[in-house]
Protein backbone atom coordinates (compact mmCIF):
# COMPACT_ATOMS: atom_id res chain seq x y z
CA UNK A 1 0.00 0.00 0.00
CA UNK A 2 1.31 3.41 -0.96
CA UNK A 3 0.18 6.84 0.17
CA UNK A 4 1.39 10.13 -1.23
CA UNK A 5 0.49 12.74 1.38
CA UNK A 6 0.53 16.47 0.86
CA UNK A 7 0.12 19.09 3.56
CA UNK A 8 -2.51 21.46 2.21
CA UNK A 9 -4.21 24.71 3.10
CA UNK A 10 -7.17 23.50 1.04
CA UNK A 11 -7.96 20.78 -1.48
CA UNK A 12 -10.91 19.55 -3.50
CA UNK A 13 -11.83 16.78 -5.90
CA UNK A 14 -14.27 17.24 -8.77
CA UNK A 15 -16.12 14.67 -10.90
CA UNK A 16 -18.23 15.77 -13.89
CA UNK A 17 -17.75 19.43 -12.95
CA UNK A 18 -19.17 18.83 -9.45
CA UNK A 19 -17.07 19.09 -6.29
CA UNK A 20 -17.56 15.80 -4.44
CA UNK A 21 -15.03 16.35 -1.65
CA UNK A 22 -13.19 19.32 -0.20
CA UNK A 23 -11.21 20.23 2.88
CA UNK A 24 -9.43 23.18 4.36
CA UNK A 25 -6.17 22.68 6.29
CA UNK A 26 -5.09 19.08 6.50
CA UNK A 27 -3.74 16.27 4.33
CA UNK A 28 -4.52 15.33 0.75
CA UNK A 29 -3.86 11.59 0.57
CA UNK A 30 -3.42 9.79 -2.74
CA UNK A 31 -3.78 6.07 -2.03
CA UNK A 32 -2.67 3.09 -4.14
CA UNK A 33 -3.53 -0.50 -3.26
CA UNK A 34 -1.06 -3.20 -4.26
CA UNK A 35 -1.88 -6.85 -4.92
CA UNK A 36 -0.47 -8.15 -1.62
CA UNK A 37 -2.28 -5.59 0.56
CA UNK A 38 -4.84 -6.56 3.17
CA UNK A 39 -6.93 -4.92 5.89
CA UNK A 40 -4.05 -5.00 8.39
CA UNK A 41 -1.78 -3.11 5.98
CA UNK A 42 -4.55 -0.58 5.42
CA UNK A 43 -4.93 0.06 9.14
CA UNK A 44 -1.17 0.27 9.66
CA UNK A 45 -0.77 2.86 6.91
CA UNK A 46 -3.82 4.80 8.14
CA UNK A 47 -2.31 4.99 11.65
CA UNK A 48 0.94 6.28 10.16
CA UNK A 49 -0.92 8.94 8.17
CA UNK A 50 -2.85 10.13 11.24
CA UNK A 51 0.27 10.30 13.38
CA UNK A 52 2.79 11.53 10.80
CA UNK A 53 4.19 14.82 12.05
CA UNK A 54 4.19 17.24 9.13
CA UNK A 55 2.63 20.36 10.66
CA UNK A 56 4.65 23.06 12.37
CA UNK A 57 4.63 23.67 16.11
CA UNK A 58 5.12 27.11 17.71
CA UNK A 59 8.86 26.84 17.01
CA UNK A 60 8.37 26.17 13.31
CA UNK A 61 9.39 22.49 13.60
CA UNK A 62 7.37 19.68 11.99
CA UNK A 63 6.19 18.16 15.27
CA UNK A 64 2.40 18.07 14.94
CA UNK A 65 0.14 15.58 13.21
CA UNK A 66 -3.17 16.24 11.45
CA UNK A 67 -5.21 15.56 14.59
CA UNK A 68 -3.18 17.96 16.69
CA UNK A 69 -3.95 20.82 14.32
CA UNK A 70 -7.61 19.72 14.05
CA UNK A 71 -7.15 19.22 10.32
CA UNK A 72 -9.05 17.13 7.79
CA UNK A 73 -8.25 14.43 5.26
CA UNK A 74 -9.12 14.22 1.57
CA UNK A 75 -8.58 10.64 0.40
CA UNK A 76 -8.24 10.01 -3.35
CA UNK A 77 -7.61 6.61 -4.93
CA UNK A 78 -4.70 6.68 -7.38
CA UNK A 79 -3.67 3.33 -8.82
CA UNK A 80 -0.85 4.90 -10.83
CA UNK A 81 1.23 5.21 -7.65
CA UNK A 82 1.59 1.40 -7.72
CA UNK A 83 3.20 1.49 -11.17
CA UNK A 84 6.57 -0.10 -11.79
CA UNK A 85 8.60 2.58 -13.56
CA UNK A 86 12.04 1.01 -13.21
CA UNK A 87 12.53 0.30 -16.89
CA UNK A 88 11.18 1.17 -20.28
CA UNK A 89 9.05 4.10 -21.34
CA UNK A 90 5.66 2.78 -20.27
CA UNK A 91 4.60 2.04 -16.68
CA UNK A 92 3.63 -1.49 -15.68
CA UNK A 93 0.67 -1.90 -13.35
CA UNK A 94 1.30 -5.54 -12.45
CA UNK A 95 1.87 -4.59 -8.79
CA UNK A 96 -1.60 -3.10 -8.44
CA UNK A 97 -4.49 -4.89 -6.79
CA UNK A 98 -7.51 -5.94 -8.83
CA UNK A 99 -10.11 -3.17 -9.08
CA UNK A 100 -12.51 -5.12 -6.82
CA UNK A 101 -9.88 -5.65 -4.12
CA UNK A 102 -8.60 -2.09 -4.40
CA UNK A 103 -12.12 -0.70 -3.97
CA UNK A 104 -12.70 -2.86 -0.90
CA UNK A 105 -9.46 -1.72 0.77
CA UNK A 106 -9.98 1.93 -0.26
CA UNK A 107 -13.38 1.78 1.47
CA UNK A 108 -11.69 0.18 4.50
CA UNK A 109 -9.30 3.13 4.68
CA UNK A 110 -12.14 5.67 4.56
CA UNK A 111 -14.03 3.75 7.25
CA UNK A 112 -10.92 3.51 9.45
CA UNK A 113 -10.31 7.26 9.28
CA UNK A 114 -13.96 8.03 10.05
CA UNK A 115 -13.81 5.77 13.12
CA UNK A 116 -10.89 7.86 14.38
CA UNK A 117 -13.06 10.96 14.79
CA UNK A 118 -11.39 12.98 12.05
CA UNK A 119 -13.17 14.78 9.24
CA UNK A 120 -12.69 12.78 6.02
CA UNK A 121 -13.74 13.58 2.49
CA UNK A 122 -13.04 11.33 -0.49
CA UNK A 123 -12.84 11.08 -4.22
CA UNK A 124 -14.79 8.58 -6.31
CA UNK A 125 -13.04 5.30 -6.95
CA UNK A 126 -12.15 4.69 -10.63
CA UNK A 127 -13.67 8.00 -11.74
CA UNK A 128 -12.01 10.62 -13.90
CA UNK A 129 -11.27 13.15 -11.17
CA UNK A 130 -9.78 16.62 -11.14
CA UNK A 131 -7.91 17.42 -7.95
CA UNK A 132 -7.15 20.98 -6.89
CA UNK A 133 -4.94 21.90 -3.98
CA UNK A 134 -2.89 24.56 -2.31
CA UNK A 135 0.14 22.64 -1.09
CA UNK A 136 1.43 24.19 2.14
CA UNK A 137 5.20 24.38 2.05
CA UNK A 138 5.27 22.56 -0.31
CA UNK A 139 5.32 19.48 1.91
CA UNK A 140 4.88 16.06 0.26
CA UNK A 141 5.83 12.60 1.52
CA UNK A 142 5.59 9.09 0.06
CA UNK A 143 4.60 6.47 2.65
CA UNK A 144 4.83 2.75 1.91
CA UNK A 145 3.94 -0.30 3.96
Amino acid sequence: MIALIQRVLKASVTVNQTIIGQINQGLLVFLAVEKDDDKQKVEHLCRRILNYRVFSDVNGKMNLNVRQIQGSLLLVSQFTLAADTTKGLRPSFSNGASPERALELYKNAIAYFRQQDIHVESGQFAADMQVSLVNDGPVTFLLKN
